[in-house]
């Protein structure tokens, strides 16, 4: 008999997140993705200086606030025609390459790993046994039992408390949930051993971007950061200093903990490598340049499209192939809500048309989302780390390819198991070793580069709106830790006429198109397993594993550009 469940708010994401779905003999048929939160931000930029777009598009997310600058930033140079200096490219991506890094430690620690590991079976382990675990699987410092030891008899006593917050909503106990109880406390250990390698690894944000998480040396340009390495008002060798001693921090963290805890974990959920598959079509607009002519020349994970799960040939991205539908979201199109427009000709007007509060279940047959519905080249598209990954291997990248082959030969499974829910979790982790990795090398490029005095900034005429054409239009693409991201300019009289962003959640989260073809997420839970719909952890694990920013997703204010909801917290 069939039975619809409801998982509503889907918790440890950034966000507004609703998932129905309808269970069928243990197994899901049919599910909604649905965001239902609402904001407003790509209005607000119209009639503004394009110069000053990338400190507004920040705030389109507390989380996600470094990608939407540069993203932002390359769209108006993009319009404009703006080459900007090595120098800048280079710090940008030291800024961009490190918030990777901790973002992917973030998400599998603090936001994914509690689907695998249960907290309460940690009581449980036995401290010797734990170290011995640890000891054996790598080389990091923390793996005494006194160690491990003092790990749960923290964790003891803070359940006593009964204030067990992020902890307090879960389901500990599931049969889901595989590992043995020394597994369990050497996960907890390191869960919070990542609390305290994230607030320090970021510090480089401070040095280069002067703040975390709103950085503020980015322009139109390239970078407002002098490079001297007499001045101490400057970039110089003792900040270089500083920056590689966080990369080091980094590195170790990521090849001693990260790596050594995905793969000892992976061989108890095998089973996950055949769910969570989705449409295995792979969008990529690749990142880090590394040449003299700057992005989106010469990058370093390149640009793709995979369709079909064929690793047998990568498309080139045309941008001009990207669209959004309506026909499924709160907003609505001049011209009708069935046909796809492309993020220039975007609009964000609403009418909210849903059931009001509290309501059971969504009005799936009709609007159900506040997240757009984008397409391309008409086809529903993952984005995010597996993406990158999948590109980069069937383009014969490196360090990629050779990293890939080397966890699937250790894990004893081939490439098919990529397309799932443990070849995102897989997949996150591999981006983070190539990538903390080539941090050093980014630094070795622009030292090399340095010339004192130089400025990692674009000092030609272009800066001036005197010099700009009457109309102009633009777009900036980033790979973003969750996936693809895009933004998209149209610039007349030397102001922002439209602005639209298309984020990698909009891409994963999207409600079904005119066609009835369902979102990522939607996709991706098709045949999914449930052993206890009154406690669904299947479905958090799936959704989980594509890191959902729902906050991201979503922008919009109503058609005359006025505020309709206010929150006070008191």
């Amino acid at each position: 008999m069939a039975q619809k469940i409801v998982v509503d708010p889907i918790t440890r994401i950034e966000g507004h997140l609703r998932i129905e779905a309808v269970v069928e003999n243990g197994k899901i048929t049919d599910a909604w993705s649905s965001s239902t939160m609402f904001r407003g931000v790509e209005r607000i930029l119209q009639g503004r200086d394009p110069r000053d777009a990338w400190y507004f598009t920040q705030r389109f997310c507390g989380v996600c606030t470094t990608v939407h600058s540069i993203a932002s930033i390359r769209a108006v140079e993009n319009a404009l025609n703006i080459k900007i200096p090595f120098n800048a490219e280079m710090i940008r991506n030291l800024i961009i390459g490190i918030q990777l890094v901790q973002d992917h430690v973030i998400h599998f620690y603090h936001l994914h790993a509690l689907d695998w590991v249960d907290i309460v079976s940690a009581l449980k382990a036995d401290p010797k046994k734990t170290a011995a675990l640890q000891q054996s699987i790598s080389p990091w410092k923390y793996s005494s039992e006194t160690y491990f030891k003092g790990v749960q008899d923290k964790v003891a006593a803070f359940a006593k408390t009964g204030r067990l917050g992020p902890f307090g909503n879960a389901y500990w106990g599931h049969p889901a949930y595989k590992l043995p109880p020394e597994a369990n406390l050497m996960a907890v250990a390191h869960y919070l051993e990542a609390l305290n390698l994230q607030k320090e690894i970021i510090k480089v944000h401070a040095i280069l971007g002067s703040k975390n998480p709103h950085p503020q040396t980015f322009l139109v340009g390239g970078m407002s950061i002098p490079v001297d390495p007499t001045s101490q008002n400057a970039l110089n060798a003792d900040k270089i200093a500083m920056i590689n001693k966080y990369f080091a921090m980094a590195k170790e963290f990521v090849e001693q903990v990260y790596i050594p805890d995905v793969l000892a974990v992976a061989p108890f959920y095998l089973e996950w490598a055949k769910i969570g598959t989705g449409h295995k079509n792979y969008l990529s607009y690749g990142e880090f340049p590394e040449g003299q002519n700057g992005f989106p020349n010469d990058l370093w994970f390149s640009s793709g499209v995979i369709l079909n799960g064929d690793l047998s040939k990568v498309l080139p991205v045309a941008q001009e192939k990207i669209t959004e539908y309506v026909t499924h979201s709160w907003y609505e199109y001049t011209g009708g809500d069935d046909k796809a427009k492309h993020p220039y000709e975007g609009e964000q007007i609403w009418k909210y048309t849903g059931p009001k509060p509290p309501y059971e279940y969504l009005e799936t047959d009709k609007k159900y989302s506040w997240v757009k519905a984008p397409r391309y080249d008409d086809k529903s598209m993952e984005v995010g780390p597996l993406a990158r990954m999948l590109v980069g291997y069937a383009k014969g990248h490196k360090e990629i390819k050779e990293t890939v082959d080397a966890v699937l030969k250790k894990l004893g499974v081939g490439p098919e198991v990529l397309f799932s829910t443990l070849g995102r979790t897989a997949a996150r982790a591999i981006e983070t070793l190539i990538v903390v990795n080539r941090l050093p090398k980014w630094v070795g490029m622009l030292v090399a580069n340095i010339k004192t005095g130089d400025l990692a900034i674009h000092n030609g005429e272009k800066w001036d709106p005197e010099h700009w054409p009457q109309t102009a239009k633009g777009y900036g693409w980033h790979e973003a830790p969750r996936g693809a991201l895009g933004h998209w300019i149209v610039i007349e009289d030397k102001k922002i006429k439209n602005y639209q962003a298309v984020v990698p959640s909009t891409w994963n989260a999207s409600p079904r198109d005119a066609k009835g073809v369902r979102g990522q997420y939607e996709e991706s839970l098709i045949g999914t397993p449930i052993a206890d719909p009154k406690k669904p952890l299947e479905i958090l694990r799936t959704i989980h594993s594509f890191d959902p920013c729902l906050a991201c997703a979503v922008h919009v204010y109503d058609e005359k550009g006025e505020l309709q909801s206010k929150v006070k917290v008191l």
